[in-house]
This record gives C-alpha cells, sequence and structure tokens, in this order.
C-alpha cells in the first residue's frame, strides 16, 4: 500500500459536517486531512439551499456564537432573508437564509483551502485502520493509507446510497455521484450496528417556464438580520414564491401509488416524518385538499428553481403530470426529477456524549451518518466532534453541551440517549429549557466557550460584553425611571401610546401592558432609544416576559439538580416496586448514569421519576 501521510486527523467527507470538523480542528492545532470523493462539491446542498429555519436556526447561531463558520457562509450567500414563526414569542422565532448554493460552496472550499493545516484529500474512503483496539487513519480505494491519531466519519447519504425514481434504481450517495458502499462494511467489521434511512428531493424547474403571476410572491424581512457577529448587514436579493396543490394532484398520486417505490416496498428506509414526499403527504393526511409549496431559487440568478415541498420518488411521467396541474408550474420545464435516496446511518445506542464511538477509540461521527436530517444538524455535530477529537488527543476532559446551555447540547444528547427511527430533526419543542433559548442569548451562552477554545478571538468577546453590559444597564433603567414625569411626557403618552397614567409609572411597566403597542414604547422610551435596534427589542422582549423567564430559570435549575443525581453503579430497577414493566425495560436498555439522562427516556411519567428516584436515593444512602 502506498503511504500518503501522517495526520493528527482524517474527517471522512467534506460536508457541513466534515467543514466544522476539520476547520475546527485545524483551528485548534491540528494537522488534518479531508478526504472526499469530489473537491468540487465541498458542503453542497442537494436538497434545498437554505440554512435555519424554527430550531434550525437557533442551531446555526449557536454554532456561530462558538466560532463556527455555517452562519458566517449563509449570510454571504445569502438570496432571501426571513424570520419564522413571528407571530411566536421571539424565543421560538427562526431565522432562515434561502442561499445561492454554488456561491455557498466556493466560500466554504476557500475557507478550507485557506487552513494551512488542512489538506484536502480527493478519493474513496473504503477502510478504516485498525491497530491496537483503536482507529489510526484510513484507506482509500486503490491502497493508499492516511495515517491519523484520530477519525471523523462525515459521510452523509453516500454509506451504500441509492437512489430511486419510480422504478429506476441506480448505485449513488447523490444525483450523479457514486456512493461509498464499502466504508459500511468496514464499520461493521468493528462492531458497530447499521440500518437503513431515506431521504428525497423534488424536482427542479427551469427559472423561464413558470407563471409566476399565478403563484403569491414571498418577499424577505423588511430589516433582515445576519446569523454571523462577523457580519455586519445583510440585504434581500429576490422573492421567492407560494404555491398550492389542488385535489387533482392527490389524485394523481393516489392512482399511481403502485408505482411509488416508497409504498411498493422497493424502499426499505424510514423517512423523515416531518419533512415528507408529496406522496406520503396524501396518504398521511387524506382530508388536506391542499398542500403549500414554495417555488425557491437555488442560486442568484440562476436557472434553477427548488420545489419546497414537493419532494417525490415517483416515476418521470407521474411528476410531469403533478407539475402540469399545480398553478404557476403547468408548463414548467424540469431540469432534474425528484428522487428519493436510502443510505446507511449508525443504530443509536453506539455513541459517547462526546460524539466519539463506544469501543472504537478514535473514531467519532457526525451528519447524517448519525441518523440526522439537515445541514444544521449536520454542522452543529461536525463542530462538536471535531472539538472533541482535539481535546481527547490533548488528554482534557470532553465538553459536552448541556441541555441547559442551547440546542446543540439538546441535539447531542438526544442523539446519545435517546431512541430514534427515523431521521432527527430539530424543533424548539425538543427542548425543555426553550424559553431561555432564544437565538438572541446564543453569544451570552456559547461564546465565552468558543474564546476558550481559540474558535472566537477575544476581542470580539470583550465587544459583545460590553453590549451585554449595556443591555442589562438598559433593562435597570426601565425598571426605575419614571414614565410621564412631566407635563410634555404626560402628552406624548397619551398621543403615542393612549395611556393616561393615573399613579407613577415605570418604562418598565409600560412595557410589560399587553394593551399597549411594544414598537411604540421602545420608540418613547429613552433606556431604549440610546441602544441599536436589535438590543432595543431584545431588552424590552425580556422585560415584557420577565415572569414568564423566572419560572423557566427555575424549573432550568431544578432540572439541572436533578440532572447531577448519580444511578449507583450496577442499580437494578427490576427490584423497584411501582415500576411498569415498559419503563424498568428502558431503564435496563438505556443505562442512565444520572437521573436527569433517566427522565428523557421514552416512556418515562414523572410518577415514574418519582419512585425511581426515591429508589435512587435509598440505594446512595446503602451504600455510604
Amino acid at each position: 500500500m502506498t503511504v500518503a501521510g501522517r495526520y493528527d486527523l482524517v474527517v471522512v467527507g467534506a460536508g457541513h459536517a466534515g467543514c466544522e470538523a476539520a476547520l475546527a480542528a485545524a483551528r485548534m492545532g491540528l494537522d488534518v486531512a479531508v478526504a472526499t470523493l469530489d473537491a468540487r462539491k465541498v458542503a453542497e446542498m442537494p436538497c434545498n439551499p437554505a440554512i435555519g429555519g424554527i430550531g434550525k436556526g437557533h442551531l446555526v447561531v449557536e454554532i456561530d456564537a462558538l466560532g463556527g463558520v455555517q452562519g458566517w457562509a449563509a449570510d454571504r450567500a445569502g438570496i432571501q432573508f426571513r424570520t419564522l414563526n413571528l407571530s411566536r414569542g421571539p424565543a421560538v422565532r427562526g431565522p432562515r437564509a434561502q442561499c445561492d448554493k454554488a456561491r455557498y460552496t466556493v466560500l466554504m472550499r476557500r475557507l478550507l483551502g485557506g487552513v494551512p493545516r488542512i489538506d484536502l484529500v480527493e478519493g474513496e474512503v473504503v477502510d478504516l485502520l485498525a491497530g491496537d483496539g483503536a482507529v489510526e487513519g484510513v484507506v482509500l480505494a486503490g491502497g493508499t493509507r492516511i495515517a491519523a491519531r484520530a477519525v471523523v466519519v462525515t459521510t452523509g447519504t453516500f454509506l451504500r446510497g441509492l437512489l430511486h425514481t419510480g422504478s429506476d434504481r441506480r448505485e449513488g450517495g447523490r444525483y450523479g455521484e457514486p456512493p461509498a458502499g464499502r466504508l459500511s462494511a468496514a464499520l461493521e467489521r468493528l462492531g458497530l450496528a447499521l440500518r437503513r434511512y431515506k431521504t428525497g428531493t423534488p424536482p427542479r424547474l427551469h427559472r423561464d417556464s413558470l407563471d409566476y403571476g399565478a403563484m403569491e410572491r414571498q418577499e424577505g424581512d423588511p430589516d433582515p438580520r445576519p446569523f454571523s457577529w462577523r457580519t455586519g448587514r445583510v440585504v434581500n436579493r429576490e422573492p421567492c414564491w407560494i404555491t398550492r396543490t389542488p385535489p387533482a394532484v392527490a389524485a394523481v398520486i393516489r392512482d399511481n401509488l403502485d408505482r411509488s417505490p416508497l409504498f411498493s416496498g422497493v424502499i426499505e428506509g424510514t423517512g423523515p416524518r416531518y419533512c415528507p414526499s408529496i406522496e406520503d403527504k396524501v396518504v398521511r393526511f387524506p382530508h388536506h385538499e391542499e398542500h403549500t409549496l414554495f417555488v425557491e431559487p437555488e442560486t442568484l440568478g440562476g436557472e434553477s428553481m427548488y420545489v419546497n415541498g414537493l419532494s417525490t420518488s415517483l416515476p418521470e411521467d407521474v411528476q410531469d403530470a403533478i407539475l402540469r396541474r399545480v398553478p404557476g408550474l403547468e408548463r414548467a420545464r424540469v431540469l432534474r426529477y425528484g428522487y428519493a435516496v436510502e443510505y446507511d446511518v449508525l443504530a443509536p445506542g453506539q455513541l459517547e456524549r462526546d460524539l466519539a464511538v463506544h469501543g472504537v477509540p478514535g473514531l467519532w461521527v457526525a451528519g447524517q451518518v448519525v441518523g440526522t436530517s439537515g445541514y444544521e444538524e449536520a454542522a452543529a455535530q461536525g463542530l462538536v466532534a471535531g472539538i472533541n477529537a482535539v481535546l481527547r488527543l490533548r488528554g482534557e476532559a470532553p465538553w459536552v453541551p448541556g441541555r441547559h446551555e442551547g440546542y446543540i447540547g439538546v441535539l447531542v444528547d438526544d442523539l446519545v440517549h435517546r431512541e430514534h427511527t427515523e431521521p432527527y430533526r430539530m424543533f424548539t419543542s425538543r427542548s425543555e429549557h426553550r424559553l431561555l433559548l432564544g437565538t438572541d442569548s446564543a453569544r451570552e451562552r456559547l461564546m465565552e466557550t468558543g474564546v476558550r477554545f481559540g474558535l472566537v478571538p477575544e476581542r470580539v468577546f470583550h465587544v459583545e460584553h460590553r453590549r451585554w453590559a449595556a443591555r442589562r444597564e438598559a433593562r435597570e433603567r426601565l425598571e426605575s425611571e419614571r414614565a410621564g414625569a412631566d407635563p410634555e411626557a404626560r402628552r406624548a403618552l397619551r398621543e403615542r401610546l393612549g395611556v393616561e397614567p393615573g399613579r407613577p409609572v415605570t418604562w418598565a411597566d409600560l412595557v410589560r401592558r399587553q394593551d399597549v403597542p411594544l414598537d411604540a414604547v421602545i420608540a418613547l422610551a429613552p433606556p431604549l432609544t440610546a441602544l441599536p435596534p436589535e438590543d432595543r427589542e431584545i431588552v424590552a422582549y425580556r422585560t415584557r416576559y420577565a415572569g414568564y423567564l423566572e419560572r423557566a430559570r427555575r424549573d432550568s435549575e431544578r432540572l439541572r439538580r436533578l440532572a447531577h443525581v448519580a444511578v449507583p453503579e450496577g442499580f437494578d430497577p427490576r427490584g423497584v416496586p411501582g415500576l411498569s414493566r415498559e419503563v424498568v425495560e428502558q431503564l435496563r436498555r438505556y443505562r442512565p448514569r444520572t437521573l436527569g439522562e433517566a427522565e428523557r427516556i421514552p416512556g418515562m411519567t414523572p410518577a415514574a421519576m418519582a419512585i425511581l428516584a426515591a429508589a435512587v436515593g435509598r440505594a446512595g444512602e446503602g451504600a455510604a
């Protein structure tokens, strides 16, 4: 075999997980090789070229707060910026950017190429070098070996990938690219269990063949905000469009379900429940007469439009029949038909808390190979895996983000401790701390950790720290300064807020009043007008919802205390009276190390937790 070189770390795959892992590790001082099938396709967006959304946008700003790069690239490649969930409270609003996929790839490839410690290596990884019970590098097709002290596998949908369009089935990791077939066998030889998942993509349509007059125009935010602290300003460059499938589309799909690889049994993998194909939606929601489609550009001014919501693996002639019935798409020219891809993932229960593979020293995994969906989930895992590979090689303790610290902590904890039988997607509802984990607080929660790892410059942290101090000062002024202290001020309250205070009130009192428009108070209150627009909103919302936030902090603290109560080694739940058979089986299966981990096991009820906590307490007293 040819020896290509020796590195501290080899990252297998140059997708969103691989890029974050490699960049973090290199910036923390490791020499990194990134092995990829095609160096031109770094950080490809084979599905919708959008970054962020509900839950996902929270991950992006947390990645950025830690020093990751996904938000930076999305800001610079963005075509349209929108905040989702605007009708809800600020904690669950999700920033989203429709991106130029070609521009995004160019930016990420330049980033990798601009780091002297990173070498981009083209080739298929077909095996893992293992000696003395630890992974020591990789083997490329043709026999070339790359030695390393650690390996991070981020193979996306390429492990034994199969592409499906109707009866047409071919091997591939994504359209036009070969799979990584032999690496699955290498993982199995290490004793790892794999399972099959499935995802899909819609047809791409030529921009000039669509009737935009028959669709609803969707603009970006009037004052768009960037993801990254590195970005001063972003702008909207193009609109997106909305249309809906009429009942005739459902009829076409029902008439052709026998030709669907999804429903004929050809596809064995489990697909994502929260991003189903159009045929899956028609079957699962038979009473829905319409399904919303979002027609979005794939590149700035380019010819390809992505039909978000029309993911399908139906035959090409059926896809044509569907398009002819959708308003605005009747004369669409198809650039690429939709398809589904089946691929291997690691079965749950094989990861350590730092995303290392249990029982295989030197091996980490991140991204879709772990069983997640989405660029954002992949990037977050890649960052965690890259950081922890460095820490392990330094002999330092792993970094395990807590659930109370951010959605990255929720993601990692769920992947390690919870069963998932379908591709995992992040939602704000997955966090018991979500009121405290809004995008507005990500830097306050995580940036100091990014500084500690050398991924965020200290000068940036100091600038942000001054902003946080100014917010606290403004909050204190809102609570202490009287509104309407003189006749002129009272006149302004009457005219601009419709308020005639009958007693002395502070600006905080007015902020909390639900019958007073918050925007009007923000524009009038001196403690807020001195701040930048984004900080004004943050302070105002934190003041208005202070009671809810305080209660959430108390609940969070209770859960954190619970999380640190250890379950004694060898604890057998079968001897605990009052626990159901299901709960006992789940406890024996997951073997929680703390009561906090036990509380998150599927099927665990508050009553069962009370019984378990008492039993663990008695066991601890006996051991003492």
